[in-house]
């Protein structure tokens, strides 16, 4: 069953809602040469922006060390938020850190193999059913729509 389109005020503000208190999101690399990699991953949404740690031997790190372009995917099939963005090596603040473990469950800061990414989105689409696919988007060029 179906449900009507949410106005696009309302889906904006339930992908914040969602960046905000999801914990993990699907997050797709590629390497040099094309190479796909999909690796479930703990996030912090913060200032706009994603923070990511994963061991620097991991292929996910890898790849965005060479190659920064990243899709991150939160949801079910039916309830998806799509993030396009650019990924770079950081050094989080330390409330940022903090925040992120205790998100995360998880503090890589003592590990000295677990460096931090922040991902800048370029594009975020976020749909329910087939009613909101026409609008979908919702940010471009790093840029919120209406």
């Amino acid at each position: 069953m179906t449900e009507a389109a949410r106005p696009p005020a309302v889906r904006k503000q339930d992908t914040l809602d969602r960046l905000e208190k999801d914990v993990d999101a699907w997050v797709s690399t590629a390497s040099l040469d094309g190479t796909p990699y999909l690796m479930p991953l703990s996030f912090l949404w913060t200032d706009g922006t994603l923070l990511l740690s994963t061991s620097r031997t991991n292929p996910t790190a890898r790849n965005l060390i060479a190659n920064p372009r990243v899709q991150l995917t939160l949801g079910e099939v039916r309830d998806v938020i799509h993030v396009t963005g650019t990924a770079e090596l950081v050094t989080p603040t330390d409330a940022e850190a903090a925040a992120f473990a205790a998100k995360a469950g998880f503090d890589p800061r003592p590990l000295p193999n677990y460096p931090f990414f922040r991902v800048t989105p370029t594009k975020i689409q976020a749909w329910r059913e087939v009613e909101e696919l026409k609008a979908r988007v919702l940010m471009t060029d790093g840029h919120w729509l209406s």
